[in-house]
């Protein structure tokens, strides 16, 4: 691209994004949902979370199916952030317990905390990791983990991980991002790796 061009072209996108800003004027707490098949769901709403301590935020995690092995976000905030409340169903992965039964009721325990989360008047970030699969085995029932995230503390943005969720956790959701999956190492027998996949 010719320098000319290029000058030109970044006026008019830089006129476009001040427009933008302008027209963003509205202060108020967002809900974010991190879905689709694609890997990073997790790790990006641990880079919100990462992104408000920068910040010197007060933030919380809760997280669904995992917590039976640690990841490098966990002991990253376990290690560095021990003041940071982080709350696990620790029933791990569904397809390892097989319990229908247990894997709800370790659901419902989690979400009570989750619950209380919501309305805290001191946190400014609440991730949410892997709700989504409480919704789609139904451990959870989606009106009341709906009308919980809608009657959330005023000051308190939240992000949402997982698969699916269905269309009224979208419809409800400020910003959707879905993470698609091209192509996964591991499909081709390359084994997940410390630091990259976990």
């Amino acid at each position: 691209m010719r320098a000319d061009k290029f000058n030109k072209t970044m006026a008019s996108q830089k006129s476009q994004v001040d427009a933008g800003i302008t027209r963003a004027s509205q202060e108020q707490s967002v809900f974010v949902f991190l879905t689709g098949d694609g890997k990073g769901k997790t790790t990006s709403g641990f880079g919100m979370v990462f992104r408000a301590l920068g910040y010197g935020q007060k933030v919380a995690v809760v997280q669904f199916i995992k917590g039976t092995q640690a990841s490098g976000e966990e002991l990253l905030l376990r290690n560095c952030y021990p003041e940071v409340p982080l709350i696990q169903m620790g029933t791990g992965f569904t397809w390892d317990t097989q319990n229908h039964a247990a894997d709800k009721l370790a659901a419902e325990r989690t979400w009570l905390e989750a619950e209380r989360l919501l309305q805290s008047p001191t946190l400014d970030l609440l991730l949410l990791d892997e709700l989504t699969y409480m919704l789609a085995y139904q451990f959870l029932d989606e009106d009341t983990v709906l009308d919980a995230l809608r009657k959330r503390s005023p000051q308190l943005s939240v992000v949402v991980t997982g698969r699916g969720g269905g269309t009224a956790l979208r419809e409800l959701a400020d910003t959707v991002s879905e993470v698609k999956n091209i192509k996964h190492a591991y499909a081709s027998g390359v084994k997940a790796r410390q630091g990259v996949d976990y």
